[in-house]
């Protein structure tokens, strides 16, 4: 019998990409405030072109945040330290424009209510030990080895910009093998094939064999295509090359496309906003009703209004591997979770923060995560929710 046969494809981008260095800006800032004020209110948005960084938002709290002294520190783990990358912690200009959050929002904050109108996507599926969809795994995790081997010298030529691109076949809806994989990432002139004046070929071997070899392993086969650095050269890259915005990369930071996105950005963001916390909250129901086996793969989609604390809306969407009908899944939902912005909170523990909580989710992904962090990772609901499928 023929199998049915699809391919799909994912992709990630390194620390060192321009929005996803905005991404950790605006989170950093968060993280700041939330450790001195758990009860302050954060909108941050970051903007990076060539020598320049602008903050700005909506902030409302007692804490005292040195806005220079973070962005600098954040850029310089990153790996923006020197002026061959085109962009430099040191001389970077840096432009502030932080202003208070508008008092319309907090009548309806204040109260219990979402910071916001809007749906939100939570997804979980068995196709990884992390009960994520392939293919966005394997492109973070192609993403934090390039990142990886560059700061240890071990490619000393790569750069802190990069993209990583897995195109994933399916058979009978089961990953099967890895068709084709696009590595992008910025490097100097150690790089450059002084012949041809091209990324050299012994970096591009040396790519394959210690960035996409020990990631893919058992996926790659002898027909599996690899695009490394396709354009030919990449030595200008980051902020020299190309803007970055915060919140431009949310199917990144999700389930890789693989099913629809609320549109909301999460960094920068503190809980009360339900862009964030309901979808961390979708994430931790439906990665423990997968875990349950209640389903093989399960989205839910959580709608709520600004000002109100219950959502407006719970949908489920089982794909026919439900072992259980998706209005009783929504009835359990409802039961065992908790589903209001003060109840979201709580459970996750989203208004801790030790100073890097947040910001180690503005790269490589918020979801199939390991640490005390990630907290919507947990899976401390199975043992109450496996009774339903007994």
């Amino acid at each position: 019998m023929t199998k049915h046969k699809y391919l799909f494809t994912s992709e990630s981008v390194t620390e060192g990409h321009p929005d996803k260095v905005c991404d950790q800006v605006s989170d950093g800032v968060l993280d700041e405030v939330l450790k001195q004020d758990p009860s302050g209110r954060v909108a941050c948005e970051t903007y990076v072109t060539m020598g320049l960084i602008i903050i700005g938002g909506e902030i409302t709290t007692s804490a005292y945040v040195d806005i220079h002294k973070l962005c600098r520190g954040i850029l310089k783990d990153i790996g923006y330290s020197h002026p061959k990358y085109g962009f430099d912690y040191h001389t970077c200009a840096i432009l502030n424009a932080i202003h208070t959050q508008s008092p319309d929002i907090a009548l309806g904050v204040d109260k219990g209510g979402a910071g916001d109108q809007g749906m939100m996507m939570g997804y979980a599926c068995n196709e990884t030990p992390e009960l994520m969809p392939l293919p966005i795994m394997l492109a973070h995790k192609l993403c934090r080895r390039m990142a990886e081997l560059r700061k240890n010298n071990t490619l000393k030529y790569l750069g802190p910009d990069g993209k990583a691109q897995v195109t994933v076949e399916y058979l009978d809806d089961k990953p099967a093998r890895v068709t084709s994989i696009v590595l992008a990432s910025q490097h100097t002139e150690e790089a450059v094939d002084k012949k041809t004046g091209l990324f050299s070929e012994d970096a591009r071997r040396e790519i394959i064999a210690k960035v996409a070899r020990p990631v893919l392993k058992d996926y790659l086969d002898k027909e599996t295509q690899f695009f490394i650095n396709q354009t030919g050269i990449f030595l200008v890259g980051g902020p020299q090359s190309d803007t970055g915005m915060t919140g431009r990369k949310i199917v990144v930071d999700t389930y890789g496309g693989t099913v629809p996105h609320g549109g909301g950005a999460f960094s920068g963001k503190d809980p009360t906003k339900v862009d964030r916390s309901a979808a961390y909250m979708g994430r931790y129901i439906a990665k423990n009703l997968v875990a349950a086996g209640i389903a093989d793969k399960l989205m839910i989609q959580l709608a709520y209004v600004i000002g109100r604390a219950d959502p407006v809306s719970v949908m489920v969407n089982t794909y026919g591997t439900g072992k259980l009908s998706d209005d009783k899944i929504i009835t359990i939902i409802q039961e065992h979770f908790e589903l209001t912005p003060h109840g979201i909170m709580a459970e996750l523990k989203l208004r801790e923060s030790d100073g890097l909580r947040y910001r180690q989710t503005a790269a490589y992904g918020h979801f199939g995560r390991d640490g005390e962090s990630f907290t919507w990772e947990k899976t401390d609901m199975v043992k109450d929710l496996k009774k339903y499928v007994k």
